[in-house]
């Protein structure tokens, strides 16, 4: 210590380094998404006002605008607010846990691993487990399939988790007795470069494993979902003693007390808890010793769910997040009514003030499904645009709902969707979608929300 920390020769001084103040675009870019971020909450607890204030008169009709206020603040603006107040609080640096697509702490990280990719590809394949495919479309109508057949999904997808401001880099599973609501599944992400565990201690991978027990509602969000079983620490002995099994060779130390034992619940509202121990499994050289017949093996030749659909590459493309694929259903719907109205009450004379308000309206309608292709093609200028259009057009709606005269049901759909909208293009999962890993430094490191 004394070699790190030499006494003082002279009176010491404070040296400030002077931070960069160079405006980047990327630093714009985050500063325009966390507005819209502030402004849709805003917008929402407007809205939930509204309704509030147009229900305080008695009458059937109060009743029902105060059971909608109640599911919009309880389900949109309180969410939100969770979302927001996450991003402040919780740390973007490692503290053993990983996070939902809300932003909301996930399933506790429960094991290191030493090696490379095909590494862990080869003992894993090796100890009987199966790699889950990725969210697309060929795989959401293989579990739809396997629901309705009742025939067993190996290869099912698991649900996003994120580690260092990006999702896991793959996953493996274990059904249990053919049941798609009972299986073994483990999570992988790789550290960033130059990354070390606290203490400096060496790991290339990081894993989350835990057992689904049962198929439930989630007691925070009401989603269907898996229900994990409590005993996390279980889940990673079964792990590492597959692997070993097979694998022998394959070494582990554990790192006693690395985290203080905890109970605690995910975010699906499952209950947690742990030893606090962290096991390292170096499984280097892994894919030299395994079985070559093995690793040749083709395991979607097997008769599977999705083995029995159609072959085509826009099947596999991964899916969007389900929040904008919810913002491509509402400008469908949009344009579908925008259309149908122009056919039942435009009057066709060139020159008509309803005809130019209804192709005005089909403009702006235009230009907003081409930003939503792009957004979903992943350009960040795109969905910034997009945001913009909705957000004047919900403030827009607003100022009429409270300030207009004769405001029907529709004005109050047509607002909240507005709403509803830009609250999805919001949303992490989308933001994580469109920006991939943008908000990341030169170093690796994750940065803030």
């Amino acid at each position: 210590m004394s070699l790190s920390y030499p006494i003082p020769s002279s009176p010491p001084q404070y040296h400030l380094r002077q931070s960069e103040n160079k405006i980047k675009p990327r630093r714009i870019y985050r500063l325009l998404d966390s507005t819209f971020a502030l402004l849709a909450l805003f917008m929402s607890f407007w809205f939930a006002l509204t309704l509030f204030l147009s229900g305080l008169e008695f009458s059937w009709e109060s009743i029902f605008w105060l059971a909608s206020f109640w599911l919009v603040l309880t389900y949109l603006v309180l969410p939100r607010m969770h979302q927001l107040f996450t991003a402040l609080y919780l740390p973007d640096y490692f503290i053993a846990r990983t996070k939902t697509g809300d932003g909301l702490l996930g399933d506790p990280i429960n094991l290191a691993i030493l090696g490379n990719e095909d590494d862990i590809h080869a003992a894993m394949t090796q100890a009987g487990w199966t790699k889950a495919d990725p969210i697309t479309l060929r795989s959401s109508l293989g579990i739809i399939r396997s629901s309705l057949t009742g025939n067993s999904y190996p290869q099912a997808p698991v649900s996003n988790l994120y580690l260092f401001d990006k999702r896991h880099n793959f996953a493996y599973q274990q059904e249990v007795d053919g049941s798609a609501s009972q299986r073994h599944h483990v999570r992988f992400w790789k550290t960033p470069k130059g990354w070390t565990l606290p203490g400096g201690i060496q790991a290339d991978w990081l894993a989350a494993g835990s057992y689904d027990k049962t198929v439930g509602l989630s007691s925070l969000t009401l989603q269907v979902t898996h229900k994990i079983d409590a005993n996390i620490d279980e889940e990673r002995d079964y792990i590492i003693n597959t692997v070993r099994y097979k694998d022998p060779l394959c070494s582990v130390n554990v790192i006693e007390n690395f985290s203080s034992a905890f109970h605690d619940r995910n975010g699906g509202g499952d209950a947690v808890q742990t030893d606090g121990n962290m096991p390292i499994l170096n499984l280097g050289g892994a894919r030299l010793r395994a079985d070559k017949s093995l690793l040749n093996k083709d395991v979607f030749t097997e008769i599977t769910p999705t083995s029995l659909l159609p072959t085509s590459n826009a099947l596999d493309k991964e899916l969007p997040p389900p929040p904008l694929t919810l913002v491509g259903i509402f400008i469908i719907v949009s344009t579908a009514i925008i259309f149908l109205a122009y056919l039942a009450l435009a009057d066709y004379s060139i020159w008509s003030t309803k005809n130019s308000e209804y192709i005005v309206e089909t403009v702006i309608n235009c230009i907003t499904i081409l930003l939503y292709v792009l957004t979903v093609k992943k350009h960040r200028w795109a969905r910034i645009s997009l945001l913009s259009i909705l957000s004047l057009a919900s403030i827009a709606h607003l100022i009429l709902l409270n300030f207009g005269s004769q405001i029907t049901f529709f004005d109050f759909l047509s607002t909240g969707t507005s709403i509803l909208m830009v609250l999805a293009l919001t949303a992490p999962s989308v933001r994580e979608w469109v920006d991939g890993n943008i908000r990341r430094r030169s170093g690796g490191a994750p940065i803030g929300y």
